[in-house]
């Protein structure tokens, strides 16, 4: 466990990165009073030589600057700002809550248009990309799937949900595809994916034990799959809102080329959203590695679910770099999250 010193010294090398995008020298933080560490130069350099033993921070190969590691990051969040109160977060968002409230309060706004709002604000003062998953998507569990040949090769796939609700999708059935094939990849998912939610299809089936067995006698099986979990996950795609898509390119991490490529591509075929609200009860951060996809390593994503009066329940998040303002971002969500329950 780190003594209060050494996390003091830590979150000033954090914070002072994530504002500069620069490596965070002995000087740097013994020149800046606002970071309060009132120790000697020679102390600081110990503690910071320190949490490199302990591998949270890593000295550059260009300049003799610590930057934070995944380790630093997830201490920080889990251990230093856990440790901060409700009077010292309020003041340092006093200037954001404000403009939250004023979108929770406009009477003309319907709930969701409220939502929506609130994360486009976020998105604009975070400089990062916001994701809403509706209640709809986030709640509803799979009860049947069933499939309607229509005429030629259309055909209709019908979902029904826990509460209720029938969605539908019309689908092209390729020419290489048997009706008999179709049938009983039908017949398959409505085992495996019974009473799961929307949002953790591709998991399911993943996690399923006896996908090998089922290829045997499925021609084409793959191709059937990914088309049908496309289609079961685009059901519940009007429920999910991405605010600031391209904000994340704007970031000093993210000018590879080859890097920008992947991450389009993951953004067009959804998964950063699947990755980004699916998560547990309360608040959740995943840095780095901690998130499924390796084009996210060099990313955070952090969500809070939000409560309707009526009971159901939404997420919200952020994704960015690793290098992301933790300290407001989180209890900027935490905020909006709380107010979405008064409209």
């Amino acid at each position: 466990m780190l003594t209060n010193r050494q996390k003091k010294v830590l979150k000033a090398v954090i914070e002072e990165f994530v504002r500069t995008n620069e490596p965070v020298g002995s000087k740097t933080l013994i020149n800046k009073p606002e970071l309060m560490l009132d120790y000697s130069s020679a102390t600081i350099r110990n503690e910071m030589a320190t949490l490199e033993d302990l591998g949270y921070i890593a000295k550059t190969h260009t300049s003799s600057g610590r930057v934070p590691s995944e380790e630093g990051y997830r201490f920080y969040v889990s251990n230093i700002l856990s440790e901060r109160s409700i009077s010292q977060i309020n003041l340092e968002d006093e200037e954001s809550f404000p403009l939250v409230d004023d979108i929770i309060e406009r009477n003309l706004l319907s709930r969701e248009q409220a939502i929506y709002e609130s994360m486009e604000l976020v998105a604009d003062l975070t400089k990062h990309t916001a994701v809403v998953m509706g209640t709809s998507g986030y709640n509803a569990r799979i009860r049947k799937i069933q499939f309607v040949p229509l005429y030629e090769r259309y055909a209709v796939v019908l979902m029904v949900t826990d509460k209720g609700n029938v969605e539908s999708k019309k689908i092209i059935i390729p020419e290489f595809i048997s009706i008999e094939d179709v049938d009983k990849v039908i017949n398959y998912l409505n085992k495996v994916l019974y009473d799961c939610p929307i949002v953790e299809i591709y998991d399911r089936i993943k996690a399923h034990g006896d996908t090998a067995r089922i290829r045997n006698y499925i021609n084409y099986y793959d191709e059937l799959i990914a088309a049908f979990v496309q289609t079961l996950t685009s059901m519940a795609k009007d429920d999910v809102f991405m605010s600031g898509k391209n904000n994340i390119f704007t970031q000093p991490e993210f000018q590879d080329s080859e890097k920008v490529k992947e991450l389009l591509s993951a953004i067009e075929q959804d998964e950063i959203i699947r990755n980004a609200i699916i998560g547990e009860d309360g608040i959740t951060v995943k840095i780095g590695h901690d998130n499924q996809l390796s084009v996210m390593n060099d990313c955070s994503i952090v969500s809070v679910p939000y409560e309707l009066s009526n009971g159901e329940i939404g997420r919200i998040a952020i994704i960015g770099p690793m290098r992301m303002e933790y300290q407001k971002i989180i209890p900027l969500l935490e905020y909006i999250a709380k107010s979405i329950k008064k409209i």
